[in-house]
């Protein structure tokens, strides 16, 4: 029986993750939990629980773990050793940055296209990904066999398309717009709430 992890849980493997990148890149390829504790401010017990859900090897107190193990854990546990293609729909600065993120190939995800109403972007290129009209929208995510989508459209048609979007195929979609989505109960939706990330930023920045 698989253990039951929580969204904090989530939340903070990949940040143990790239802790040990960033060991890793430095020549270090032993960590103990005390470590570990440190980098993300929770307990060394804590720390020795998260890592048992995603290796198989059991840690002691005091105990090393091999660096480059569990980095291969962590991304199979996470998925990022799986590539997952999507599509993004809205070009604008937002869906451009995304685009030419190169970052997100060492998570598992792939931008193949990007989707767009403005005749002056689709036809193009941006990143070497190509840009489709919006008008196409259906024909082609059949024709690229994708089933996640990224949104950063503008908020006032956000919802149309994310509609657009599920009859066509889509079964997961990371949402960048600033608005509560409303789809079937199958579908995945993660939401990229920058309002609310900076307004705890600015809560902690104030408490200071």
């Amino acid at each position: 029986m698989k253990a039951k992890v929580s969204l904090k849980q989530i939340e903070r493997y990949p940040v143990y993750l790239n802790v040990l990148l960033s060991l890793r890149n430095s020549g270090i390829n032993k960590v103990n939990s005390r470590l570990l504790s440190e980098a993300l401010d929770v307990s060394e017990e804590q720390v020795r629980k998260d890592l048992q859900i995603v290796s198989p090897n059991s840690s002691k107190p005091g105990c090393c773990r091999d660096v480059n193990l569990l980095i291969e854990h962590l991304k199979e546990f996470l998925g990022y050793n799986k590539v997952n293609k999507a599509i993004l729909v809205g070009v604008g600065h937002l869906g451009s940055a995304l685009l030419s993120f190169k970052g997100f190939d060492d998570y598992g995800l792939e931008i193949i296209a990007g989707f767009d109403i403005d005749p002056s972007i689709t036809g193009g290129f941006v990143n070497d990904k190509p840009i489709y009209s919006i008008f196409n929208l259906d024909n082609k995510i059949k024709e690229l066999g994708v089933d996640v989508a990224i949104v950063a459209t503008p908020r006032e048609v956000t919802q149309e398309i994310v509609n657009k979007l599920i009859n066509s195929g889509i079964k997961a979609i990371w949402n960048f717009v600033p608005i509560h989505l409303v789809v079937p109960e199958n579908i995945i939706v993660e939401n990229m709430d920058l309002a609310r990330s900076l307004a705890v930023f600015f809560h902690k920045i104030n408490k200071k």
